[in-house]
């Protein structure tokens, strides 16, 4: 049955690359001309460059000229026969994004893979790590047709689901050992942990090492109380997600969080409820043990992958659930699924309100400021965006994570080191992705205006300006997403997810509408 739906979907695909010409090449040579760097490893933006690229390697960068003046035509990089020149004067260049904590939609959310590649591509994200989702053969199947480039899709590291959550029961060490050989000889990039007895996350984590994999973790409430991210950290984890874990290695004046008495996990109003009032019970910043945490994890080379955006609607529920992009492209399944529920994941607006959301601004601020300094130590802090739940949309959810490490405290240039050098470092391809450099690969994010002075120019709707004659207009929006030498037309792709957000509506006679409210 599966292979069957994920031939219909895959049919879909090549029809919507058939109706609209969304990507051109890839060329034996590509030229990129006149644009502007904004590198992934913290330097300044530079320009007007020319960028050539064969056989998908990037094999010149070129000076040529200063700003608004260009050196002679037959001084710069030359065209060869069977060549494309991308005229991008005055443009801005960045190398592609990395989304560490992209799940390719869901049964549940009723988001296929066609709709969610296109939101991610349109955003300029060609890598993505996927935590674990419907499957390891599902997930490999997907990544071999985007290395082949005969889907529109990101490059994909697909990581296997161990411990709550996933279907693997393990109860041993020696099991343990055993399934992660197995998942190794599968072809899985890595692994993500949601947690398990120490004896059994012990020897995972050193199997996952000795076979030179990477791993994550999101260290669920389960098993946090006897394993937190320095127990994982030492063990050999090398990233976390979210913020579970990290607050309980913070504890100094006790051994678990505060639980009311009538708390249940299942109940997910008690569990993010209670959550947003968990960085509060930890050390106070730069404080002595609060120091000696974030120093043990840099000295471990660990990764934080925050994904602050996903719990946004915790501190603004308003905000998350009326931003501008769900309108056209939301599905309606996608929408449904972010209603109050209890049995969806993570739709537990059950009796949401100031009093919650006072709590978990808080919760922001204690977190940031942990992030932040560990940033500003050299630890390494990563984008991710851990979308398809919460009001949090493919793509523009991205968006949204670079906004808020810069609220944290990054400069606009260590945001976008995050987003890319970092993101390659942590996923062990630094040497092929993550910074514009002669050698690496040719993936690379082409909008015309500057997003270190306005990140919002990053959404696939853009940003709203007044113009010197006093109208009102939207800018932004990435032009053109590359990845592997290939040339995609990023508003293209979001027209393409717009025509399947208004077919589904109008299958379905659907129309947005807030709960309890009568339309």
């Amino acid at each position: 049955m599966k292979k069957l739906i994920a031939l219909f979907f895959i049919g879909i695909l090549h029809t919507l690359n058939a109706q609209i010409n969304t990507q051109e090449g890839p060329f034996n040579q590509l030229i990129i001309r006149g644009v502007t760097l904004i590198n992934g490893n913290g330097a300044p933006p530079r320009g007007p460059l020319d960028i050539v690229v064969e056989q998908n390697k990037i094999t010149d960068i070129v000076v040529v000229g200063y700003p608004g003046v260009a050196i002679e035509p037959t001084k710069r990089p030359q065209l060869k026969p069977g060549g494309k020149e991308l005229d991008c004067q005055g443009m801005y260049l960045l190398p592609g994004f990395i989304d560490m904590h992209g799940h390719i939609g869901g049964v549940a959310q009723g988001a296929e893979p066609e709709y969610v590649f296109r939101l991610w591509m349109a955003h300029g994200i060609t890598t993505v790590r996927e935590p674990s989702g419907r499957g390891l053969d599902w997930a490999l199947d997907l990544k071999e047709r985007s290395a082949k480039n005969s889907i529109v899709a990101p490059r994909i590291l697909a990581y296997t689901g161990f411990g709550q959550g996933s279907k693997n029961s393990i109860s041993t060490p020696e099991m343990a050992r055993a399934w992660v050989r197995e998942n190794a000889k599968k072809g899985a990039d890595g692994i993500k942990f949601f947690g398990a007895p120490p004896e059994i996350m012990e020897a995972a984590l050193d199997e996952n090492k000795k076979l030179g994999l990477r791993s994550a973790c999101h260290h669920a409430q389960m098993d946090v109380a006897r394993w937190n991210v320095l127990h994982s950290a030492r063990a050999g984890l090398t990233s976390m997600e979210h913020w579970y874990g990290l607050p309980e290695a913070l504890f100094d004046d006790r051994t678990v969080q505060n639980y009311p008495l009538d708390y249940n996990y299942q109940n997910e109003q008690h569990r993010f409820e209670n959550a947003g009032k968990l960085w509060q019970q930890a050390a106070k910043p730069y404080s002595e043990h609060w120091n000696k945490v974030m120093d043990e994890l840099i000295s471990l080379d660990f990764t934080l992958d925050p994904t602050f955006n996903i719990y946004e609607a915790s501190r603004d529920l308003h905000r998350a659930r009326r931003a501008e992009w769900h309108e056209e492209y939301t599905l309606p399944s996608l929408w449904k699924f972010y209603q109050p529920s209890k049995i969806s994941h993570g739709s537990y607006w059950h009796d949401w309100g100031t009093e919650q959301e006072v709590a978990w601004k808080e919760n922001y601020r204690l977190w940031m400021t942990f992030i932040n300094e560990y940033k500003n130590r050299g630890g390494r802090v990563t984008a991710g965006s851990d979308s398809g739940f919460i009001f949090q949309l493919y793509g523009f959810a991205y968006i949204r994570e670079l906004e808020l490490l810069r609220e944290a405290g990054f400069h606009p240039l260590e945001v976008i080191r995050s987003a890319t050098l970092n993101g390659a470092e942590a996923l062990g391809m630094a040497d092929q992705i993550g910074s514009v450099e002669i050698g690496k690969l040719a993936d690379f994010v082409i909008l015309k205006e500057n997003p270190l002075k306005n990140l919002k120019v990053l959404y696939g709707t853009g940003a709203i300006k007044l113009t010197d004659d006093n109208k009102v207009v939207r800018i932004g929006g990435v032009s053109y997403t590359i990845k592997d030498g290939i040339i995609y037309d990023a508003k293209k792709l979001l027209s393409e997810v717009r025509t399947m957000v208004s077919d589904a509506k109008k299958k379905t006679n659907f129309t947005i509408t807030q709960p309890g409210i009568p339309h």
